[in-house]
């Protein structure tokens, strides 16, 4: 009953950041070029969970921050997150991403890739105001880290040779590091101690780590409408996830050699038998165990904050990214 009445709280509180931070996203674009504010508003305002500043917001407030104006800071996070997104789409020629059609397909390429690389220098436009050296140099490393594990998944794309210590190397730096980042920089900026600052930071990769083994095996299970692109896109793609390289090192050879054709060239058709296979070799719920116990670290981290309401909230989230459906 408490947990529940927890989540109807945590759910009113969310909304209200939302808010916040959507109008903060907007008010940051203003630019003299339409093109920017255009594609930026396309990408920043057609949708999005706000992970990665609602971690920054809750990081600050359980650490005693409460300022007015950390929905302004928080976007520095979500500029720095849509910016990844617009070069992926261009990378990956993606038709749709949020259930809509790409920034590049609307654009094209040149124009998508240029108001990312101006996104991103928004956001670290927006971290100089802090005049807070800690804070640029925990964002420098994020972003050099987040580039490597950019230019990692390039390398890797189609290498059906793939072993999970390279996976989990290419989501840490891609993903994970940024929440990372959110949940430290929130420390920081609330004057947290060094031993909290570090909980924060690894609770931000846990989360991180958690989010997308999530995302990669709904890329397998999920429902198409609630995840806004075709299942198997990651493999068709070039991405080889854990479900897919875990299927790979345990099958037998007449297993492998199917696994590997349908890698290759993945239809719609082959979606049932590939669910099969996954099964068979016990792939999925290998990624469920491991994110069970990302999120596990996650909340140990959590231990050396006193009790208060960001922390039940941060509690539940832990959960809820690991339940999560879309």
């Amino acid at each position: 009953m408490i947990k529940s009445a927890a989540k109807v709280q945590l759910k009113a509180a969310l909304n209200k950041d939302i808010a916040a931070i959507n109008a903060a996203l907007a008010a940051n674009l203003q630019t003299h070029v339409p093109l920017i504010a255009e594609v930026g508003r396309h990408i920043l305002l057609s949708g999005g969970k706000r992970i990665r500043p609602l971690l920054f917001i809750l990081a600050a407030r359980m650490c005693g921050q409460r300022s007015n104006n950390l929905a302004d800071f928080s976007t520095i996070f979500e500029y720095l997150h849509a910016a990844t997104l617009l070069h992926d789409d261009v990378i990956d020629a993606a038709l749709v991403r949020r259930g809509t059609t790409t920034a590049n397909n609307i654009w094209g390429n040149h124009a998508v890739i240029l108001v990312g690389d101006f996104l991103l220098s928004k956001a670290l436009s927006l971290a100089v105001t802090t005049d807070r050296l800690k804070i640029l140099k925990v964002l420098a490393q994020a972003t050099t880290q987040m580039a490597e594990g950019e230019i990692l998944q390039l390398i890797h794309a189609g290498n059906l040779n793939l072993n999970e210590a390279e996976y989990f190397e290419v989501i840490t730096r891609k993903t994970a590091i940024l929440m990372s980042a959110a949940c430290q920089i929130g420390g920081i900026l609330a004057g947290a101690p060094p031993a909290q600052e570090e909980a924060l930071a690894q609770m931000g990769l846990n989360l991180g780590i958690t989010f997308q083994l999530v995302d990669d095996i709904l890329d397998y299970t999920g429902d198409q409408k609630q995840l806004g692109k075709e299942v198997g896109a990651d493999l068709r793609e070039g991405r080889i996830t854990l479900p897919m390289i875990h299927a790979l090192s345990q099958a037998d050879p007449q297993d492998r050699e199917r696994l590997t054709e349908m890698a290759k060239s993945l239809t719609p058709e082959m979606a049932p038998e590939l669910d099969t296979l996954l099964n068979k070799y016990g792939s999925l719920d290998h990624a469920r165990s491991l994110a069970r116990q990302y999120t596990g670290k996650a909340q140990e981290n959590l231990t050396l904050f006193e009790p208060c309401t960001e922390k039940t909230y941060f509690q539940i989230i832990t959960e809820e990214l690991l339940a999560r459906t879309h």
